[in-house]
């Protein structure tokens, strides 16, 4: 028998973006082989997380994914849902309800800037380094910062079984992105979700924050997003230029109930400005990098392949991205 630590990690309930909180429980066991049914339910002071009343705080975590802790012996991570004492959802647990299309091919591009002291990393005390040009995939001192901890992450999360598929230095300085990429909905949120938790955990190590707000720095700096690339099934294999646009038109009916859901403080990142679309606007086209869906090049040859949704805000939730695109994807006659 052997001491396995399991972190059970979810989000609290605090506005408008929610925190992860974590706890570890300690469980002998022989061995575990992912199996999250074997493992049992906790119960949390959901008082303590703005979810609950102190006269009736009890709420369970419930695991629905597993993944190695690359970071500590004998250890997984728990994603966890949150639900009340009556056994329904609790109104913080955004998970719940996503359908989970397993025909979906999923690419999250999530941007964030390394932090410290309130400054992206690589910023002069009281001043601003250069202005943008030289930093996005850059190489050289002066001109990237933070990769050693870039490089640890991507490690880690790999190593964890994270659908991690490439890492860049972003358009402003200590601003970075990873590409998270898996098949079916479900999963490349799960992915996200354990992606970010790992950012804020191995932060620690390193005295950095992870902002992922959508607009870090004001001025002529670019803000963060989270590019997602979507598919079905039939778009990758049917296709076809009326295809396409009929999917787009479907997003432009659904333009503002998909920007509810985006993510806070984006109108400061979609000004039409810094390779993005007005926020009160919506267009696509082809290898539009300024505009609300691209249509990949890749894509545009063919017409066979996925669509880029510029819209989200870098600290916008993967569960009510999915919910959005889904439900407007329900509207297309494929």
């Amino acid at each position: 028998m052997a001491n396995i630590k399991f972190e059970y990690i979810w989000i609290d309930g605090y506005k408008p973006e929610g925190n992860f909180r974590s706890k570890t429980k300690v469980i002998e066991m022989n061995s575990f082989d992912g199996d999250i049914s074997k493992l049992p339910e906790w119960a949390f002071d959901g008082s303590s997380t703005k979810q609950a009343e102190g006269n009736y705080s009890d709420l369970s975590l419930i695991p629905v994914r597993s993944y190695l802790d690359p970071g500590r012996r004998n250890a997984f991570f728990l994603l966890c849902e949150v639900y009340n004492p009556d056994g329904t959802p609790h109104e913080s647990n955004t998970r719940h309800g996503l359908e989970d299309w397993k025909d979906m091919w999923i690419g999250f591009e999530q941007e964030y800037v390394i932090s410290v002291d309130g400054r992206p990393l690589g910023f002069p005390k009281g001043g601003f380094p250069a202005p943008q040009g030289p930093y996005y995939c850059a190489v050289g001192a002066g001109k990237v910062a933070g990769r050693e901890f870039v490089e640890a992450h991507l490690d880690e999360c790999l190593d964890a079984g994270l659908g991690i598929s490439g890492i860049n230095a972003e358009v402003m300085l200590g601003q970075w992105e990873y590409q998270v990429f898996a098949k079916g909905s479900l999963k490349a949120c799960d992915d996200l979700m354990i992606s970010r938790y790992m950012l804020h955990r191995m932060g620690e190590n390193y005295g950095y924050t992870i902002d992922l707000h959508p607009k870090p720095i004001k001025g002529d700096w670019n803000g963060s997003g989270m590019h997602t690339n979507f598919s079905n099934k039939e778009m990758r294999e049917k296709g076809g230029e009326k295809m396409m646009t009929e999917i787009c038109e479907a997003f432009a009916k659904t333009h503002e109930e998909h920007m509810e859901a985006y993510g806070s403080n984006n109108d400061q990142r979609l000004t039409g400005l810094h390779e993005t679309q007005s926020m009160d606007t919506f267009s696509y086209g082809v290898s539009d990098r300024g505009a609300s869906i691209r249509i990949p090049s890749s894509t545009g040859k063919t017409w066979k392949g996925h669509l880029e949704d510029r819209r989200p805000a870098s600290n916008a939730d993967p569960y009510l991205i999915l919910k959005k695109i889904q439900k407007t994807m329900k509207n297309v006659k494929f």
